[in-house]
């Protein structure tokens, strides 16, 4: 009877611990029913990370509960919690949600043209006549005839300015834009447990912070996920001391 007892107890002892074991994970990141190339796989648990290839697969060694996060440029970042599930299927599909295109703005010159007909005083034309008049001389050219060097000139400028590469406004980035673009809305709520009304203000308070500058200089998703994570700790304690 004790033999019975110490190997059924040996046996979900096993069984336990085999599910806390690690496993390689398999899976593919697509958008669209398209594969997405050099997504950053992490896994916030165990703080590591991979990338998927052209096919968009990917491996990376993970737990039950772990955290994996999905990060690409031009796609919102994604998030999903590993279950016991997704272990023993071992060939998961993440799908990613591209951004909206941006358009740059684009500052438009003015181009101004010379007046070209009849002359007068402040014109490019010059009239032969002139000439005429007060030498006494027909030198063959038309009668109100225009400066052909002066038009030439103002025709080389018009396609140099042509050819010129339209200006264009760079947007400025700072900490907020940083975590719209990167950080989904639902990560303050169920993550960092924060109400939806304090959200803003606690952004806010981590704009004020100095090293929210040094993320817009070094931009990690990682990094600035640690950094929220950090600041939502003093963030509920300044909280509750001035409800005191």
């Amino acid at each position: 009877m004790k033999v019975k007892l110490l190997t059924t107890i040996s046996f979900f002892t096993y069984q336990f611990s085999i599910s806390q074991t690690e496993k390689l994970l398999h899976g593919k990141v697509i958008s669209n029913n398209n594969p997405i190339n050099k997504v950053e796989v992490i896994n916030k648990t165990a703080k590591t990370s991979t990338r998927t290839n052209e096919l968009g697969d990917f491996s990376i060694m993970v737990k039950e509960k772990d955290s994996l996060l999905f990060f690409v440029k031009d796609y919102f970042f994604t998030r999903l919690k590993i279950s016991q599930a997704n272990m023993d299927q071992n060939n998961i599909i993440v799908n990613m949600v591209v951004k909206a295109e941006e358009l740059n703005e684009v500052v438009v010159t003015n181009i101004k043209f010379p007046h070209v007909g009849t002359a007068n005083a402040y014109s490019n034309v010059i009239p032969s006549s002139s000439l005429q008049k007060y030498t006494g001389v027909n030198d063959g050219t038309i009668v109100n005839g225009m400066n052909f060097i002066a038009i030439g000139g103002f025709i080389a400028d018009l396609f140099k300015k042509e050819n010129e590469a339209p200006k264009k406004k760079v947007p400025e980035i700072n900490f907020k834009k940083l975590v719209a673009a990167s950080i989904p809305s639902s990560f303050f709520t169920k993550d960092l447990k924060l109400n939806v009304d304090e959200v803003d203000l606690f952004i806010d308070f981590c704009d004020a912070d100095p090293q929210s500058k040094k993320l817009l200089e070094n931009n990690n998703v990682l990094t600035t996920i640690d950094f929220l994570y950090a600041k939502s700790d003093v963030f509920k304690k300044f909280k509750t001391e001035s409800r005191q």
